[in-house]
């Protein structure tokens, strides 16, 4: 009798955490890499969040919380969607987890049966088709192209929804792409999902604040008010508030479908750590200046870093509305060969080499489900970011 779940054998491992592992091994054995491997930004926490976490250590606010978190936070997330989305969900209609993939996955592991479908377009975050294959469903993936933006459009999402789907899995700005969905483009998907009344919406808004330019950010049910009884709009503090590692994510949704998702959290975690709650009430409810602070220094990143790139020998990098990514194609490189000798076939093989010859570090595009591409993080200073990409000119530039 094996002792492992066979389940586990249809889960490939993060190559994202992988590529990131890699580079810090490297490092610690006293090569000089930059990693632009890791989705994670390089900003302190804003001090009055800090300052919250701290004061409700002081208030010995450190025992156990309810399960889908405590009420003043689920409160601040019921003004957040209403201010900033014009989604109204009551705090009964929220739900806070460990993060935002712990809200994907209980939602995901409270839903899916054998057999249920799950669309999920090209190029996905690398964990969406793993925790779909974990929790019993099966992964539908539907395609984009880099000429559209990397955005799915509505003739490819109606061929591949069927009476088994139960959800679309849609995630703006997208990680890896740094693609976001204009209200237009928003709407002609949404279109779509009113002609299927069983299709479930999951969105992952976890970049919502880093959007650049004029772009203005739409949520489904924002969108079509019709969709909202069948969507879970997902989010977290993460990302836009540099709060990685306090570990809060949280939606809002049908009670029905929250109550669920307390249902299998209770059995699995229970709430979220108290002060990160607290912490998070402060991110939400308190000043939001830094957001422009942090937007304007990612544009001005993304900027330098589409510019370098395309100056790259063979690179092809589109110019991404929001996030911290960027997703080059190195098509224009694949059977090339290296100063050593190696025949660049995959883009896999295109960020393997790039790390032992130069020392940067990013993520192959055919882990996300569509290359030859490669995901670079601009999570990083503007000198790394000018060097970083001044090796990888070089390196594509070696190539024969």
């Amino acid at each position: 009798m094996a002792f492992l779940a066979d389940v586990l054998s249809r889960v490939k491992p993060s190559a994202t955490i992988v590529m990131t592992q890699k580079a810090r091994e490297l490092k610690a054995s006293g090569v000089d890499v930059i990693s632009l491997s890791v989705g994670e930004p390089d900003f302190d926490t804003p001090e009055h969040i800090k300052e919250a976490g701290i004061e409700a250590i002081r208030r010995n606010e450190t025992r156990y919380p309810p399960v889908s978190g405590i009420v003043p936070l689920r409160e601040a997330i019921s003004k957040k969607f209403k201010r900033e989305n014009g989604l109204d969900y009551k705090p009964s209609q929220t739900i806070v987890g460990t993060g935002g993939k712990h809200i994907l996955y209980n939602a995901l592991l409270a839903t899916l049966n054998p057999g249920d479908e799950v669309v999920i377009p090209r190029p996905y975050w690398v964990s969406y088709p793993e925790m779909v294959g974990l929790c019993g469903g099966t992964p539908v993936f539907a395609e984009t192209r880099m000429e559209e933006g990397f955005k799915l459009q509505a003739a490819e999402l109606e061929r591949v929804l069927t009476p088994k789907t139960k959800w679309l899995i849609l995630n703006s700005p997208s990680n890896p792409s740094g693609a976001a969905y204009s209200r237009t483009e928003m709407k002609a998907l949404t279109d779509v999902l009113m002609r299927y009344p069983d299709v479930h919406v999951l969105t992952d808004d976890i970049y919502e604040h880093l959007t650049y330019g004029d772009f203005e950010f739409v949520t489904p049910a924002q969108v079509e008010p019709g969709l909202y009884d069948r969507t879970l709009t997902m989010n977290g503090v993460s990302k836009g508030y540099a709060m990685t590692g306090w570990r809060i994510g949280y939606a809002g949704g049908p009670e029905k479908l929250i109550k669920a998702m307390d249902f299998v959290q209770g059995q699995q975690t229970s709430g979220a750590a108290t002060v990160a709650q607290w912490a998070a009430v402060a991110a939400l409810d308190g000043p939001q200046d830094h957001l422009a602070r942090f937007r304007a220094a990612f544009q001005a990143r993304r900027d330098l870093v589409v510019s370098m790139l395309n100056q790259a020998n063979g690179l092809t990098c589109p110019t991404p509305e929001g996030a911290f990514y960027v997703y080059p194609s190195c098509a224009g490189l694949i059977g090339r060969r290296t100063e050593g000798g190696k025949v660049i076939e995959t883009d896999e093989d295109f960020v393997t080499e790039l790390l032992m010859a130069e020392g940067v570090a990013a993520v192959h595009g055919s882990a996300f489900g569509l290359g030859p591409n490669l995901r670079i993080s601009y999570a990083t200073s503007d000198a790394v970011l000018e060097e970083a990409c001044r090796r990888i000119q070089r390196f594509c530039g070696s190539l024969r």
